[in-house]
């Protein structure tokens, strides 16, 4: 029988492979094993407020990894480091949780954001996907702010775009000593941004964040649906450091020309220096990037499997680095070696959608996305805002899951007529066809909820 520790070192393990960077950052790196016995699994979260956002968003993940490790049904209880504090109930609101005068709150500002070290352009396999990405990232760190400045990387989720950037912050970190290298997700940049301004230190962040050599930004599609003051700050952030010769690299999910909700005059920034792609791998480059993932950790991978894995998982290489960790965790689970066998048998989702998405979990993702909370986007009150997302909710559950009807999605919504769930969906439709903002939301939040959830 594996002890605890052997079973939590697989499950961070799974979970590091399975999750984004952005989720594993967010929500998952700082969870510590407590206990483990009968299936019954405790974790700590460092704080309240991280105990929050696992509990609300990754608790059914965590879940599902821990009981494909184990085989059998697991119980998760969650609980914060400091052992006076008791496990999070279902009394505890976010209100009453943001009201704790203890907890703290951990900030690229006050504490720059790790480079991952295995994030390097040696452990980054090229191939015609992402060759030009690839020479373009190791010119820009070979030569801060005078080969391409700015660059931008765009492409789907979990292609690599995130690797380049920790490659070029290592790289520039090890042969450039003397300068500063700051890596950060947008979505990290809105909360320091958010917190200068409650704190009344925007003066402290725009010294922090423009005394950087190299700024690395992920991510910045999350920028269109922020409020202008917060373009205003990126947009100046960037001049500073352009100005001074400073390097800057983003990515995105989009080029800079299908981002609507930028400001024009930062779009055309980002257009004046290098735009490159990373497209899907070929077959050769993903049986490449297994073979490169599976020598780098000692992991004996015969080629069968990894032509067996590279076949089913076509556009995601986090997917596919991802599966390597899961075998791993599995055969020593079970002290077996990697074989076809084995892949087969618990792989079974490869390729696929591997969560089912829920009414809740759009309810939530929606709500989140407007700044809302899930019971006003449920409720009745007829504020335009509110209005706006309970229709995009309706939409969404409706064109994501195909189970639900009309009547069925009134039932979430209070008990509402099912012949207003018509309407609300037809509403959205038509903004669709006329709107770009509005598709871009959408594409947003669909996006969100197939890559985080």
């Amino acid at each position: 029988m594996q002890s605890g520790e052997e079973i939590w070192m697989a499950l961070r393990d799974s979970l590091r492979g399975n999750a984004s960077e952005a989720v594993w950052a967010a929500g998952l790196s700082t969870l510590r094993l407590v206990d483990y016995h009968d299936n019954q699994l405790t974790i700590s979260a460092p704080n309240q407020i991280q105990l929050l956002r696992v509990q609300q968003r990754y608790l059914p993940f965590i879940t599902e990894q821990a009981q494909k490790l184990v085989g059998t049904p697991v119980q998760i209880s969650l609980t914060v480091t400091d052992t006076a504090s008791a496990p999070l109930n279902d009394s505890v609101t976010e209100e009453s949780v943001a009201t704790v005068p203890t907890v703290t709150f951990a900030s690229s500002v006050d504490q720059p954001a790790r480079l991952d070290p295995r994030m390097t352009f040696d452990s980054f396999v090229p191939g015609p996907s992402n060759r030009l990405a690839f020479a373009a990232a190791q010119s820009v760190a070979e030569t801060p702010g005078r080969a391409y400045n700015p660059l931008m990387i765009y492409g789907n989720s979990g292609l690599g775009k995130t690797h380049l950037l920790h490659a070029i912050g290592n790289y520039v970190q090890e042969n450039y000593r003397g300068r500063k290298v700051l890596y950060v997700s947008t979505e990290t940049f809105l909360n320091d941004f958010i917190r200068a301004i409650q704190t009344r230190t925007q003066l402290s962040l725009h010294e922090r964040y423009r005394e950087n050599d190299v700024l690395l930004i992920d991510d910045i599609q999350f920028m269109e649906t922020r409020g202008e003051t917060f373009h205003e700050e990126i947009f100046h952030t960037y001049n500073a450091l352009h100005g001074e010769g400073k390097q800057i690299v983003l990515t995105s999910d989009r080029s800079p020309r299908d981002l609507a909700g930028l400001q024009e005059r930062f779009r055309s920034r980002l257009l004046q220096g290098l735009v490159t792609e990373i497209d899907q791998p070929d077959l050769e480059t993903r049986i490449a990037i297994l073979r490169s993932k599976s020598e780098r950790e000692g992991i004996a991978l015969p080629d069968d499997v990894a032509e067996w894995i590279a076949q089913r998982v076509r556009d995601n290489i986090r997917e596919l680095e991802g599966s390597i960790t899961m075998l791993r965790a599995f055969a020593n689970l079970r002290q077996e070696p990697i074989t076809l066998e084995l892949a087969k048998a618990h792989l079974t989702n490869l390729g696929q959608e591997q969560v089912i998405l829920k009414p809740e979990t759009i309810l939530s993702v929606v709500a989140d996305f407007y700044g809302l909370s899930v019971e006003e986007v449920r409720g009745s009150k007829r504020l335009r805002p509110l209005v706006h997302a309970r229709h995009v909710a309706m939409y969404l559950i409706r064109d994501l899951l195909n189970n639900y009807s009309y009547p069925m999605i009134a039932r979430i919504f209070d008990g509402r007529n099912h012949t207003t769930v018509i309407s609300g969906v037809e509403k959205i439709k038509e903004q669709l066809t006329s709107n770009p903002e509005m598709l871009s939301q959408i594409n947003q939040l669909k996006r969100r909820l197939q890559g985080e959830n």
